[in-house]
């Protein structure tokens, strides 16, 4: 039976839905519908995950969100309003997008909302969102809605000629064939009697009657954590907000042949929805946006315009082609000039070196995080290094490259300001960073959800891990099963707070990330306010603006760069000597107090594990330094890097490779794998991957949502260690040692330019 759910809520709807998008789309693909339309409170906040899912499943998606309307006469409260308030002074309507157009108006509107209210709290009156409708009449479908929309709540608060004026009002204004009666059924004795009211309503003004299911929950085994989820965002227990739950547990998924089934009574009504998602069904590919052209003096495009700031910067640092001071340098340069030229990037590099420009004219200390050397935007020598191109940029690459912007702290708003004013506030905007449930936050949350006192929420809390994982425990191993001491986390709690693990809880900012959009970045992504003062945010994170083609540009306050320029500042009024960071002379000195591990206020390197590490490295020249901030961080010692490359440093143990084709790889560090860089060169030169391949095997080892492309490309890998004569149980263990760092491996060109502050601040 034909049917299509358009009016479904995931856990972006913040505490009012206990499904994740992709668990949304795997119930619809197994219930066979014909498309799924996710319609979030106020905001496109999954639809990056949900596209994702769905176009992997090949289910047609239909892109909504549920606005929430004001009431006349309401008004801002003076402090923030509880969700359950919030509702009672609004209500709502269901708005799906027809095409791309309708998609980047109806994203306007949500920004225009989020931006008159204040954060959680947006204000739209149903006058402007009428203004609003008129405008897109054939761009956008308008249910009536379900629990608290504005229709269905005339009907059962002020009855039918109530509700029929409600209704008239949204026909006025799009027509009668851009609106739609919703009817749901969640097994109240009530639910005919209002659905039957409501589609004679749309019956009689020549308005479609579809049905939905204002879903909340993916399956019916999800309601209890979604009502728990409810409570905790009305900041109350579940007896406490037990009227506002779903009493009869039936805001779940449905296949098309129950739906007929329990809308027997409205011929069409299960036709008329699987017709109306198909109809207004488009991939989120049609909404990709670009950068902004950047403006280049003298009639010359952008790549001729880097090539000509490339050549400049490469003349300085490398001497002329025929007399280069670093052999193959240019050959390099011209290789990647071409390669940034066919993909279109040199945008991108403008834009990065026009923000370093900025900060030079300011003198704002600023150190860019990358191999974009000769533009000045780093210190690193890449050629000199040997550093791999294609951890940096390749034609298989999905977006452009990743060069992070280290600033000054105590000056990183005046480059964030400059970046709006010069791209336009409108077309900038900072990313989101999504806050999801840890153990900790789960069991306190769930805790309270249950009814248990803020000392025992804090208790059982404080008892976990701050990183652990609660499915095993709660699964009822290391301690989790009946027969647990009775101080344990209760039982109950313990099953939601596995449940929410892993699932957004609340929008926060990202530490650094600014997007840029050659159109107002509302219509790919709303923006609302942050928790921050004068801050707005996207309500994408950086991996959902990655994959739809937002730029993002990491703009990253570094203390020790404020330092720094203090003590630069300190020394010249002191002595009148100004001191050249980029040029300080290489001291034994310096390298001596390391090694005695004389390193507190040392950029980096001044924590327990590296105070612990320098006497026994004992650095002695500039890589060393690069090699000490890549070993104490998680992937080294998870992977058994740390121990083993201090041997091998000393003389201890020999050097060795688990076979002899990593040599080419691995030779720099003593054997011993560090770099992200190393990881692919392995991949290159044992499993016979090309260059973009192996960038492709690195970023699917840090992906969070890469299983089945992860798997793929570990077949890919053995079949190529079998060709070149590598066995399985060496290949295992190559395998293992790429796994383990690939999460937190660290790039080489960011240790390198980690490397300069250490120094710096060392000496």
């Amino acid at each position: 039976m034909p049917y299509a759910e358009l009016h479904a809520r995931s856990r972006f709807s913040f505490m009012d839905g206990s499904s994740n998008p992709e668990d949304l789309v795997a119930e619809a693909v197994r219930l066979d519908l014909d498309a799924l339309a996710l319609t979030d409170r106020d905001g496109f906040y999954g639809v990056v995950r949900f596209a994702e899912a769905a176009e992997e499943a090949g289910l047609p998606t239909v892109f909504g969100t549920e606005l929430t309307l004001d009431l006349p006469g309401s008004s801002p409260r003076s402090g923030p309003a509880r969700p359950s308030d919030r509702r009672q002074q609004s209500r709502s309507v269901v708005v799906l997008a027809r095409e791309a157009a309708g998609y980047a108006a109806l994203g306007s509107l949500i920004s225009r909302a989020h931006m008159a209210g204040r954060k959680g709290e947006p204000r739209l009156s149903t006058e402007a969102f009428l203004e609003a409708a008129a405008t897109q009449r054939d761009r956008w479908a308008i249910l009536t809605g379900a629990h608290g929309a504005l229709v269905p709540s005339a009907l059962v608060e002020h009855g039918p000629q109530a509700a029929a004026a409600a209704l008239d009002r949204l026909i006025d204004a799009v027509g009668a064939g851009n609106v739609f009666v919703e009817l749901w059924d969640h097994g109240d004795p009530l639910d005919s009697h209002r659905n039957d009211a409501l589609a004679e309503l749309g019956v009689r003004r020549g308005v479609q009657p579809v049905c939905a299911n204002a879903v909340r929950y993916a399956t019916p085994g999800d309601r209890r954590l979604a009502d728990a989820l409810a409570a905790v965002g009305d900041r109350r227990g579940l007896d406490e907000h037990n009227g506002w739950l779903d009493a009869w547990g039936g805001a779940h998924m449905r296949s098309g042949v129950e739906q007929s089934r329990r809308f027997v009574r409205y011929p069409g009504a299960t036709e008329a929805a699987a017709r109306l998602g198909l109809e207004c069904a488009f991939s989120l590919s049609l909404v990709a946006p670009e950068l902004p052209p950047y403006p280049c003096p003298d009639g010359l495009d952008e790549a001729a315009f880097l090539r000509r700031l490339a050549t400049e910067g490469a003349l300085a640092r490398y001497g002329p082609p025929e007399a280069e001071r670093v052999p193959g340098a240019w050959r390099q340069i011209n290789h990647e000039l071409n390669l940034i030229e066919q993909l279109g990037f040199g945008g991108y590099f403008l834009v990065v070196w026009d923000i370093t420009s900025f900060c030079r004219s300011r003198d704002i200390y600023c150190q860019g995080r990358g191999s974009a050397d000769v533009l000045g935007i780093t210190n690193v020598d890449s050629v000199a290094l040997g550093l791999l191109f294609e951890r940096f940029l390749s034609p298989e690459r999905d977006g452009p490259p990743d060069i992070d912007i280290d600033i000054e702290s105590d000056r990183r708003e005046e480059v964030i300001q400059y970046v709006y004013g010069r791209y336009g506030r409108d077309r900038t905007a900072q990313v989101a960073n999504v806050i999801a449930y840890r153990g900790r936050s789960a069991v306190r949350d769930m805790a309270r959800a249950l009814g248990h006192p803020p000392a025992v929420q804090d208790a059982w809390a404080k008892s976990l891990d701050r990183y652990g994982g609660l499915r095993e425990l709660a699964a009822g191993t290391a301690g989790g099963a009946k027969g647990r001491d009775p101080d344990a986390i209760d039982d109950d709690v313990l099953r939601l707070a596995a449940e929410a693990e892993g699932g957004p809880r609340h929008l926060g900012i990202h530490s650094g990330g600014m997007v840029i959009c050659d159109r107002p970045i509302a219509e790919v992504c709303p923006v609302e306010w942050a928790s921050m003062a004068d801050r707005s945010v996207l309500q994408w994170d950086k991996d959902d603006c990655a994959a739809v083609g937002l730029v993002k540009f990491d703009l990253l306050g570094l203390g020790m760069l404020s330092a720094l320029h203090y003590a630069v500042d300190l020394v010249e009024g002191a002595h009148g000597e100004r001191i050249d960071l980029a040029a300080l002379p290489q001291d034994p000195a310096v390298y001596d107090m390391l090694c005695e591990a004389d390193s507190v206020g040392v950029f980096q390197v001044e924590s327990r594990a590296q105070m612990a590490t320098l006497p026994r490295l004992r650095p002695r020249c500039f890589y060393d330094l690069v090699v000490e901030v890549a070993l104490i961080r998680p992937g080294p010692i998870q992977g058994g890097s740390v121990h083993p490359y201090i041997r091998r440093r000393n003389g201890v143990e020999p050097v060795t490779y688990l076979h002899p084709l990593l040599e080419r790889s691995l030779a720099k560090t003593l054997g011993v794998p560090l770099f992200q860089e190393q990881l692919m060169q392995m991949a290159i030169d044992a499993a016979g991957f090309t260059p973009a391949e192996s960038d492709e095997l690195r970023r699917a080892m840090g992906a969070k949502r890469s299983v089945e492309r992860m798997q793929r490309l570990r077949g890919r890998f053995f079949a190529g260690m079998a060709e070149r004569g590598i066995g399985a149980k060496v290949g295992e263990q190559i395998w293992h040692k790429l796994v383990a760092f690939a999460n937190y491996g660290f790039p080489e060109s960011h240790s390198v330019s980690f490397a300069y502050l250490v120094y710096a601040s060392a000496w």
